[in-house]
């Protein structure tokens, strides 16, 4: 048992019971402070829940697109050089 500490946590429930019943986030002393209202809390603790967030999740597309645009400039460079 630890003595002295004391943390805000907020338990959320699965909507499936396949593999867990909740999930468990503990605050930061910063959230707590601040005057964080419920609802920015329970939509951070989704999206945590479903994988992240959005910006991060979408970092696999970055490659493929830079690829695709360097191969276009790359061909139309190559079409412009035979051309002349």
């Amino acid at each position: 048992m630890v003595k002295g500490v004391s943390r805000q946590v907020i338990v959320v429930q699965s909507p499936g019971e396949e593999l867990f019943d909740q999930a468990i986030f503990i605050l930061k002393d910063e959230a707590v402070e601040k005057g964080v209202t419920d609802e920015v809390l329970l939509k951070q603790a989704q999206q945590a829940i479903r994988g992240g967030q959005g910006k991060k999740r979408k970092l696999w597309l970055y490659g493929p697109v830079w690829a695709c645009g360097g191969a276009v400039v790359t061909g139309l460079l190559w079409l412009m050089t035979v051309m002349l």
